[in-house]
């Protein structure tokens, strides 16, 4: 259960999603919102609104509301303004976490991230302390009962990207995050729906959990990000297998 793609699995397995639908699209609507006010509405010419669009119909965001929110920041910079603002910490089990955080009040925001890792057994950390662990990549995945293993490598390969691995029931593809116009596209003109497109960031090394009460508390972590209106992501290194993997899952 590997902690960056795994969390999502368990999730959605939980029916976590379902319950946190309200502030998923709303952090939707915020990252849409500020993609426009920044470099406009055209997706064409501005990637970080396509980026934006693209995690807000993974999340099933119905489209009227990803227009409304394109619409609602398309009369000028009126407004909230929003930086992207990248936290590092520990988990328990010496699990690095990277929240990835949108806001347009970084005093809310630090002391709110610094917390949560302070109530489960973590700490946040310095600028640098575990982002060397992870790597920025662009990232989509695509039902394995859509494409075969060869039709995808060769896809990749011809888009720029650099691998596909197989996780759960899905291929993971993934490439340099500029080589995310190039997979959508090739993916589109395939006429392949990935079930996730994002830049996001990949461990390089991974930490398994096998202790039962820390795999909890470092998901209890997770859920809690997950819930800050501020976060838009959270990514961490552990990994969980066998019969813990399965236990947790289930609950």
């Amino acid at each position: 259960m590997a902690g960056h793609n795994k969390w999502a699995n368990i999730k959605h397995r939980k029916g976590a999603q379902d319950k946190r639908r309200g502030i998923l699209f709303s952090k939707c609507s915020k990252a849409i919102m500020a993609a426009v006010r920044q470099n406009g509405p055209d997706p064409d010419m501005n990637l970080t609104l396509v980026y934006a669009i693209e995690k807000a119909r993974a999340a099933n965001m119905p489209r009227e509301r990803i227009e409304r929110a394109i619409q609602a920041a398309s009369g000028g910079n009126q407004g909230e303004s929003f930086e992207t603002v990248l936290y590092e910490g520990y988990a328990p089990g010496g699990v690095a976490v990277l929240v990835e955080a949108l806001t347009d009040n970084r005093h809310r925001t630090a002391p709110d991230v610094k917390l949560l890792f302070s109530n489960h057994g973590g700490n946040m950390g310095a600028s640098g302390c575990v982002a060397h662990l992870f790597a920025c990549k662009a990232v989509f995945r695509v039902a394995t009962q859509n494409a075969t293993e060869e039709r995808l490598i060769e896809l990749v390969a011809n888009a720029g990207g650099e691998d596909v691995v197989l996780d759960g029931d899905d291929f993971e593809l993934s490439g340099p995050p500029e080589s995310f116009a190039a997979l959508r596209n090739a993916l589109l003109a395939a006429k392949l729906e990935s079930t996730s497109a994002q830049i996001s960031f990949v461990p390089l090394l991974k930490v398994e959990l096998t202790d039962e009460a820390i795999a909890r508390e470092v998901l209890a972590l997770m859920e809690d990000f997950e819930d800050n209106y501020d976060v838009s992501s959270v990514t961490a290194n552990f990994d969980i297998q066998g019969a813990l993997a399965e236990k947790l899952a289930k609950e």
